[in-house]
Order: structure tokens, then C-alpha cells, then sequence
């Protein structure tokens, strides 16, 4: 049997673990239960990979992505593991197939999804093999009340249970503490080591800005910081998820909708482009995302406000997985707040109240004047963190202003539209009152004769909204839960009486492109290829993708990017230099290397063929 040391270079081709990845692969491989928190891109996998290739026996994996799983099988083929999945896409013969190899033990890993641990036939099949570890990805969904809630992860506590000498490992990136205490009780890991390798994506920019013309703001950000990039877009609802494919598209960007309302082939069609074509935009409800393992996405744009922190965070993750820069873009308004606010309001008291504290949250973050990336470990529970430098509001701090008097304003006005004429109305309505515009909804119910009407003119339409939207998200407005109509709440009281100042954020409509890093504390450098080595990046790249068409799998699948601009700059020139490249393992030396070599020699030499 390899050490673990041993198996990372052998089969992954690197030298050397991560932060934190050796302590919790030691503590599995002598046969300790683990709960791991990592951040995505932090290397969670060869937590169980490296374990169930150590120990005797074959790993399991329980995992939640049905439609990745084949994907997932084809990368760890591809360095000469021997893996398989049991799920229900395959027919009787294929379930045969794998499970025969189970039995004999001619596999390394072995991938379910967790609702086939509920049936009898795969608990007894598992009974008759030899376990080396049962891993349960993506431990959140055992929360009740989270983001990507999995009733089937519950039935994962009977592990223990039936296999009490099998070492369990249950890793997640996204759990603030009550979540990862929540996992631990549910799976049965209160005696297990807890290991919290820390929430920090460094090369992840963070920006969010005031929502003005959404579409034409997204095309921008696109066109000046991404263009050609591989990114995910997300909006709330199916129908803005097809308007917004469709207009990128129409503007000449490669862009595909993925909502629950398309039909199966669709989403797996527009899934697997995605992981195997350079460059496409999905733009996505939430449906989307979990478990891709793409690693070159350069950027996750959200076009409606997240429910959550732990969804933004969770989605913004998908970004920059290889380490490389990346940005999480977010354009946030009034209506988002609106929505959010009524959505929060609706089904029982308790579930309510953690809507409520969810979306507080989501609204701090968004309006805060300080460091995004502070309040978002803070949210995790890793506090003490300093000014990051690679966001927003580190790059060009926010100006803050006394926002008490327009405050006062809007409050008045929604007390004497309830007071005086026992009316309720939406945003546009007050500000039509505060502004002075005899509208023919104003006229109608002689609003224009309000004490307040036209005493708001120092500040523009935009301006109120966003004072408005910023009274909403400190909770010193409400919106009726029905027709979405402005309320007071038991805080309005003390702004209207002078107990209170109200500081507001000062929007920019129009930000500038984003800044490179001033502190340099957080975010790692891109490093530019040497203009001479450019064009040796771009051959092995085509290499990459007519091998990656050719076998039907993602490029990634092939080598990463990182793996290729390593060995563009080293350019080998035999198998032994080219093993020394980190990514390259014993199998990859020996399926491709005579290839990559062929391709650095250049059009000259057995590029062409390699490519044909």
C-alpha cells in the first residue's frame, strides 16, 4: 500500500498537501470519523480520495449530484483510479456491471446518491464488500433548514450503525457555526475530529453595485472584465433566466439558459457544454451549480439578491477553483429587497423568523461601507479578519452620509398615508408624494394634498429608491406581505422622533472597472504568461480540447490550466522533466506524455498529428 504522500504524487502528480488536507487524511486513514469544513476550491476531495486509496477496501461516496456523477468517474479514470457510481440513469446491465466489481474488488471508489441507501438490495450489496471509508459530500444537505435542504442525507446517521469499524467523513464548504453544528448532530458526529480549514477564497473579487439598468450593466461587466470567460449567471426566476440567455446571446456572447423547467436532456446538454466548451455563460436559477467541478470559471454574476449568505457564498464559490482571480459580481435594488421582504414573510412562525435573520444578513452584507470579505468570514464564525484589499468596498471605500432627515421624510409620508386616509402603497407611490409629481394615481386620491407632498426635491427618483431600499434592509420599514405596500415598524418610532440617526450608503450607479488589489493582503496575483510563451499555452490548449472532444470529456478531465501553463513556461523535453510538472501523475505521464511532448516541439513537429 502507497502512503498518502506516496498516492498524491503517484496518481495526482503533486509533491506536497494543501493547508490542512495531511492532518485530515492522516486522522481518516488510521480510522478516525472526520467533519470538515473547507473552502470550495480548498482541495476537499483528496480528504476521502486519498484515504480510500491508502486503506483496504473501496471508498463510497455519497453524494447528492446525480448528473455530475459520471463526470466525477471520468476525472478520477483519467488518473488511473478505478471508480464507478450506482445511480438511476443506468440500466440493469451497468448496475451489473459496477456492482460485480464491487464484490470482486476491483474498484477504489465507489459513488451513490444518498436516496440508494434506502433501499435494501444497495445496504446488502454494500454488507457483502469490503469498505474503506463511507464519504458523505456535501454535508449541508442534512440541514433542515438549508440552502440545498436533502431529506435522504437524515437516513446517513444509520451509517455508524451498521458499520461501526468504517471511518466516515462528512466535508462541506458552506456552514456558519449553528449549520456545522446542526451536520454533526444529525450525522452522528459529535465524537468525531472537527476540522475548519477556514471560509477565505482570496482570488475571488467582490463587488456588488447598485442596480440601475441590470442587463445593460451585466453586458458591461462582461465585455470589459470577462469577455470569451467561462461564468455563471444567476436569476431568481425561470423567466428572467431565459430573457437573459437570450439577450446575451443576441449581443454576440455564448451564453445557454439551466432552470428546473427545462426538460432533462436540455439540462444535461447545457450542463455538459458548460464542462466541456471554453468560454460559455449558463445562466441559471439555483438549480444550477452544485458540485461542478469546472475549474476555470472566471466569474458567478447574480442578477437578483441571493436568499442567503450561505447560498451567495456557496454559488460565488463556483468561481475560481483553480486559484487563479476571479470575480463574484452582484447588481442589487430596491425590488430585490421588496421581494425578499414579502417571500420572508410567508409559511409558519419559526420558519419566518429564520427567513427573516437569513435575509438581514444577506442585506448587511450588501449595504455594508466595510470590508465584504471581514463580514462574510465573520458570518462563518472566522473573526478578526483584516481589510482583505480585493473588494469593493476596500478599493474604493464607500461614502456614508446622514441619511437621518430623508429617513424622516419617507417615514412620515407612509404614517400619514395609514394615519390620515388609511392607505397603504408601494415604493413608487411614496416617492411620486415626496417628489411633488402630480401622477393621475396621485390626483386620484388627492395625495397632492398631503402635508408632505413635494417636500423631497433636494434628492432625485433613483435616490429615494435607494433610501427606501437602505430603510428596508435596516428594518425600519416593512413591506406588506399581499400587495407589497410600505409599513412602519415598532424601530420607525425612534427615527421619527429624533432618537435615532439613520446612516446611509451612498450609491454609485456607474462604478468603475475593477481596481487591482492596493493591499495585496489577500488576493494572489495573476501571473502573465511570458509573451513568448503565450503561443505554447494556446497549442497545448487546442491539444487539450481536440483530446477532450475526441474522448467525450470535460478539458479539465485532460489537465488543468494551471498544469498547462506550468509546463508551457518549464517546457520539458523529456517524460522524467515532465513528471516533475505538479498535475502530471503516473497515469497522465504515461496516457499523454509522448503527446504534450510532441505538441511543445510546435506546428513543426507532431502537433499536427496529435490534433488530427
Amino acid at each position: 500500500m502507497d502512503t498518502p504522500t506516496e498516492a498524491l504524487h503517484r496518481v495526482f502528480g503533486y509533491d506536497s498537501f494543501r493547508a490542512g488536507q495531511q492532518e485530515i487524511i492522516d486522522h481518516v486513514v488510521s480510522g478516525g470519523d472526520a467533519l470538515v469544513l473547507m473552502p470550495t476550491g480548498g482541495g476537499k476531495s483528496l480528504c476521502y480520495q486519498i484515504p480510500a486509496l491508502v486503506r483496504p477496501g473501496v471508498g463510497v461516496v455519497i453524494s447528492p449530484l446525480i448528473a455530475l456523477m459520471q463526470d466525477q468517474v471520468d476525472a478520477l479514470r483519467a488518473l488511473g483510479v478505478r471508480a464507478g457510481f450506482l445511480n438511476s440513469t443506468q440500466d440493469f446491465g451497468e448496475r451489473q456491471l459496477v456492482e460485480a466489481e464491487f464484490l470482486a474488488g476491483e474498484l477504489d471508489l465507489l459513488y451513490l446518491a444518498p436516496e440508494r441507501l434506502r433501499v435494501e438490495a444497495t445496504l446488502r450489496l454494500l454488507a457483502k464488500g469490503d469498505i474503506a471509508v463511507f464519504a458523505i459530500d456535501e454535508a449541508h444537505c442534512v440541514a433542515q433548514w438549508g440552502h440545498d435542504f436533502r431529506p435522504d442525507y437524515l437516513e446517513l446517521s444509520s451509517l455508524r450503525e451498521r458499520w461501526p469499524d468504517v471511518p466516515r467523513i462528512a466535508l462541506t464548504a458552506t456552514a456558519t457555526p449553528a449549520t456545522h453544528a446542526e451536520i454533526s448532530s444529525r450525522l452522528g458526529l459529535d465524537q468525531a475530529r472537527h476540522f475548519v480549514a477556514g471560509f477565505d477564497r482570496p482570488n475571488i473579487h467582490y463587488r456588488i453595485t447598485a442596480k440601475s439598468e441590470p442587463k445593460r450593466q451585466l453586458l458591461d461587466f462582461l465585455r470589459t472584465e470577462h469577455p470569451d470567460e467561462a461564468g455563471i449567471v444567476y436569476c431568481m426566476s425561470r423567466s428572467s433566466v431565459e430573457k437573459i440567455a437570450e439577450f446575451l446571446v443576441d449581443n454576440g456572447i455564448a451564453a445557454v439558459p439551466y432552470h428546473a423547467g427545462l426538460d432533462a436532456r436540455t439540462r444535461a446538454t447545457h450542463q455538459a457544454r458548460f464542462l466541456r466548451e471554453d468560454g460559455l455563460i449558463v445562466v441559471a436559477t439555483i438549480a444550477f451549480g452544485m458540485g461542478i467541478d469546472k475549474p476555470d470559471v472566471r466569474f458567478v454574476a447574480h442578477l437578483d439578491l441571493p436568499k442567503s449568505v450561505e447560498g451567495y457564498y456557496q454559488e460565488t464559490g463556483r468561481a475560481g477553483r483553480d486559484g487563479l482571480p476571479a470575480t463574484a459580481w452582484m447588481a442589487y435594488g430596491l425590488q430585490d429587497v421588496v421581494q425578499h421582504r414579502r417571500m420572508a414573510m410567508e409559511g409558519d412562525e419559526a420558519h419566518r423568523r429564520r427567513q427573516v435573520l437569513h435575509l438581514d444578513a444577506m442585506l448587511a452584507l450588501c449595504e455594508t461601507v466595510g470590508c465584504r470579505r471581514v463580514m462574510l468570514l465573520d458570518y462563518f464564525g472566522q473573526k478578526g479578519a483584516e481589510p482583505c484589499g480585493n473588494c469593493d468596498t476596500c478599493q474604493t471605500p464607500p461614502e456614508s452620509w446622514d441619511g437621518t432627515i430623508p429617513a424622516q421624510k419617507v417615514l412620515s409620508t407612509v404614517y400619514r398615508l395609514a394615519r390620515e386616509r388609511r392607505q397603504k402603497f408601494g415604493v413608487g407611490q411614496v416617492v411620486d408624494i415626496l417628489l411633488g409629481k402630480k401622477t393621475a394615481k396621485v390626483l386620484q386620491h388627492g395625495h397632492e394634498t398631503l402635508k408632505v407632498f413635494g417636500i423631497g426635491t433636494e434628492l432625485g427618483n433613483a435616490e429615494w429608491h435607494g433610501v427606501v431600499r437602505q430603510l428596508l434592509a435596516q428594518g425600519l420599514l416593512a413591506v406588506e406581505s399581499n400587495y407589497g405596500a410600505l409599513e412602519l415598524t415598532d424601530a420607525s418610532a425612534t427615527v421619527l422622533r429624533g432618537d435615532r440617526e439613520v446612516p446611509l450608503r451612498r450609491d454609485t450607479l456607474r462604478p468603475a472597472r475593477a481596481a487591482k488589489p492596493t493591499s495585496g493582503k489577500s488576493a494572489p496575483a495573476a501571473v502573465e504568461l511570458p509573451e513568448e510563451v503565450v503561443p505554447i499555452f494556446e497549442r497545448l490548449r487546442a491539444w487539450r480540447g481536440a483530446t477532450a472532444k475526441e474522448q467525450g470529456v470535460p478539458a479539465y478531465v485532460i489537465f488543468h490550466d494551471a498544469t498547462l501553463r506550468e509546463i508551457a513556461t518549464r517546457s520539458p523535453s523529456s517524460l522524467a522533466e515532465l513528471s516533475q510538472v505538479n498535475g502530471v501523475g503516473e497515469n497522465k505521464l504515461a496516457k499523454y506524455g509522448e503527446q504534450v511532448l510532441e505538441t511543445l516541439t510546435g506546428p513543426g513537429g507532431g502537433y499536427a498529428a496529435v490534433g488530427a
